[in-house]
């Protein structure tokens, strides 16, 4: 029986736009923003280590502004960089809906400033049982202890429970520790899946 529905929030919950960052660093830089998107995004590797807990918030904010020759004050660099979530409304209704009848959990690959700035100002953030972000785990998804620290928080068994998420490896994984994983590409196709696992909505 279904107890839970874990939600990955990145093009799930809300859509993202690094873009967003990009453009606002950018009269800040004397990098052009194609150039400013690969330092950051292509080359650096500094995203990847914040979102694994390895670099802290101010730690990213000095190797970018090195890497990028960037004259920012840390606090506009801070809303800059968190302030790129756009709400998916259909997903925030669903999350409301499945609330009434099953536990909630967000299990995300994030941040700091990504957390306090967007995932945590989410109308939606308060219903969430269990929260599990990479970050604090130090651990980003496909990695087996991700997942495990949500079935912890929530304490149950991953058969109990349905994960889903818009990256295929990251449902497929779930799969794998015997959790029902959903590779979300629509809403309609979101539905259908729970559906077919009998979660009524």
């Amino acid at each position: 029986m279904i107890k839970a529905i874990i939600f990955d929030f990145g093009n799930v919950i809300s859509t993202f736009d690094n873009d967003l960052f990009i453009a606002r660093i950018d009269a800040y830089s004397n990098f052009n923003t194609e150039e400013l998107h690969n330092l950051i995004y292509e080359e650096s590797g500094l995203t990847d280590l914040y979102e694994r807990g390895e670099i802290s918030s101010n730690e990213l904010f000095e190797e970018i502004s090195k890497l990028c020759n960037l004259s920012m004050p840390i606090d506009k660099f801070r809303i800059a960089y968190g302030d790129i979530f756009t709400p998916i409304p259909t997903t925030i209704d669903l999350v409301k809906k499945l609330k009434q009848k099953y536990k909630i959990a967000l299990l995300s690959n994030t941040s700091e400033w990504d957390f306090e700035i967007g995932i945590e100002a989410c109308e939606v953030f308060d219903l969430f049982d269990a929260v599990t972000l990479s970050h604090v785990v130090g651990v980003k998804k496909p990695g087996q202890e991700i997942y495990n620290d949500s079935l912890g928080k929530l304490g149950l068994k991953p058969e109990e429970c349905v994960y889903i998420d818009d990256i295929k490896e990251y449902a497929d994984k779930a799969k794998e520790l015997g959790i029902h994983g959903i590779h979300y590409k629509s809403q309609d196709g979101l539905m259908g899946s729970l559906k077919a696992l009998g979660i009524i909505v």
